[in-house]
């Protein structure tokens, strides 16, 4: 998907028009539009940031770059599911920068708790085993 087409999905979903956006990132509703129809490109990084900020995306997911809207939220939830385990804590510091389990922690938002724990155990599981085998 392009950043033209990504971005005016994410305006749809806000349901906001092209005016009202661009006020609210300080540009002209016309330039809004050139980046909606992949014209141009935000030439200021301040302004993909601002978009990035605006639409709680990463700024990956904003370039299209990634499907994955904010893996910090995911984080977050993962982090708060564990925290009272100093072990699986340490454990997920080092795994949450693992780019090929990014999906899968993009999937914890509809599970409680309880089964986010369960997950990063099972993984630490694997990893250590893995680790022994080693």
């Amino acid at each position: 998907m392009t950043f033209g087409n990504r971005l005016k999905m994410l305006r749809n979903e806000k349901q906001i028009t092209q005016k009202e956006l661009g006020s609210i990132i300080n540009i002209s509703e016309r330039v809004i539009g050139y980046y909606e129809s992949d014209d141009r490109f935000p030439k200021d990084d301040k302004v993909i940031i601002a978009l990035s900020e605006y639409f709680n995306v990463s700024i990956d997911y904003l370039l299209g770059k990634s499907e994955i809207r904010n893996p910090y939220e995911s984080h977050a939830r993962i982090k708060d599911s564990i925290e009272d385990d100093p072990e699986l804590l340490e454990f997920w510091e080092v795994l949450k920068e693992r780019e090929d389990l990014q999906l899968m922690f993009k999937q914890t938002k509809e599970m409680s708790p309880k089964d986010i724990r369960q997950i990063i155990k099972i993984i630490k599981a694997i990893e250590d085993e893995e680790d022994a085998e080693n």
